[in-house]
């Protein structure tokens, strides 16, 4: 529960906290219970926006993401401005949308055939496989629970702006990233590029503001940092798979393998939660190797991707750690498992900034194919050289 407001400035940020429904954590998948906890959400949300107009602060714009449609829904009962903050790239957007317009019979009639090519309006074609698996499940992700939530959650937002004359909708992108995709959004809403959506890379800032940010999970940046700075420039392989995916034992093994066998220093990021103790045994052994490779359990991003020792960042591709990259310059290597994190690749690909690893039919990244991105990335090639080049010029057009 966020703190009753934030001073800054007059107040200018002030947090109320509401009940989203799910104030134990748990999904109900029962359509019965989702409809109870989404009236709940409803009218807890509602009550925040009549206690501020008594007391002469009325809300006059209303902000949600996918995750928050009951968003829409208060703003329409007390008729207010609503608009959409859109926190995937707007060829998701784009393709969600048409989607839910007409085009899910293709996408659901080629859902197996990964190669299969659809042109959506205003897009250049895209491939099955790099379509969102909330739309589109493959074969690794056909039975993954989330994907229902979040399909629903999805088709209710855009059933909302649907009844909007021109519904408003603000994308963390940049027109140098996706200058097609937001024209071809425009016939059918107001889209706003607002991104990136990155703080302020302030080399400066003290050590004590620094480490007053606020992250995920707590974590001590000074061994990581001493370390990365011990390291020759571009030297570091940066391997991170953001908060939610879990390992197996088999993708630590492989991952551990190949980080060794390519031999460079590596800094991996894995998460304590719901790791089995064979993971921890694989982490064990990655890390007694004379000081090569280090294992942490979460890091600032930030400041890592930011450090001249990080010479490239191999990426879950979802959506913020993307972003990053971009801005901070740092190649990719696009490991995509689910959701947007597909097409993020494929965006990945076109903009040549990065290389994809391919995953097997288990979905692991398998060691032989890690190194073999390393390797096109981090041994000075020609095709080494073109992507940085690309690397540099969008981080400054970032």
């Amino acid at each position: 529960m966020f703190p009753p407001s934030f001073s800054h400035e007059a107040e200018v940020i002030s947090y109320i906290p509401f009940s989203d429904g799910v104030d134990d954590g748990s999904w109900p998948m029962d359509q019965e219970e989702r409809a109870r906890r989404y009236e709940a959400n409803l009218r807890s949300l509602s009550s925040v926006v009549t206690r501020l107009a008594a007391a002469g602060r009325p809300v006059t714009c209303m902000v949600c993401t996918f995750s928050s449609p009951v968003v829409g829904e208060v703003a329409r009962e007390h008729r207010l401005t609503f608009a959409v903050y859109w926190i995937q790239p707007a060829t998701v957007l784009a393709a969600c949308y048409h989607y839910f317009h007409g085009h899910d019979e293709v996408l659901t009639e080629h859902a197996n055939d990964p190669a299969y090519e659809v042109t959506l309006p205003g897009l250049r074609p895209l491939r099955i496989q790099d379509m969102p698996t909330t739309i589109v499940p493959s074969k690794t992700t056909l039975d993954n629970p989330l994907s229902a939530i979040v399909l629903r959650a999805l088709r209710l937002l855009f059933e909302q702006m649907d009844e909007e004359v021109k519904p408003v909708v603000l994308v963390n992108t940049f027109d140098a990233l996706e200058s097609v995709a937001l024209a071809a959004l425009q016939p059918y809403m107001d889209v706003f590029a607002v991104g990136p959506a990155v703080p302020h890379d302030d080399k400066n800032e003290s050590e004590e503001a620094t480490a007053a940010q606020i992250h995920l999970f707590e974590h001590d940046a000074k061994p990581y940092m001493e370390w990365l700075d011990a390291q020759e420039e571009r030297s570091v392989v940066y391997l991170s798979f953001g908060s939610l995916l879990s390992y197996t034992k088999r993708q630590a093994e492989e991952i551990s393998h190949g980080l060794q066998s390519y031999g460079k220093p590596y800094l991996w990021v894995v998460r304590k939660e719901g790791r089995a103790e064979e993971v921890d045994l694989c982490l064990s052994e990655a890390t007694a190797d004379g000081g090569k490779g280090m294992v942490v359990e979460w890091c600032d991003q930030q400041r890592v991707l930011s450090h001249p020792a990080v010479g490239c960042f191999v990426t879950h591709c979802g959506w913020k750690s993307t972003l990053e990259a971009v801005v901070h310059g740092v190649p990719m290597v696009a490991t995509p498992s689910w959701s947007d994190q597909t097409m993020n690749a494929c965006l990945v690909e076109e903009w040549e900034v990065g290389v994809r690893a391919d995953r097997d039919a288990e979905g692991a990244l398998t060691r032989e194919e890690l190194v073999r991105c390393l390797e096109l990335l981090m041994d000075g090639n020609p095709k080494a050289e073109h992507i940085r080049a690309n690397v540099d010029n969008l981080q400054n057009r970032a």
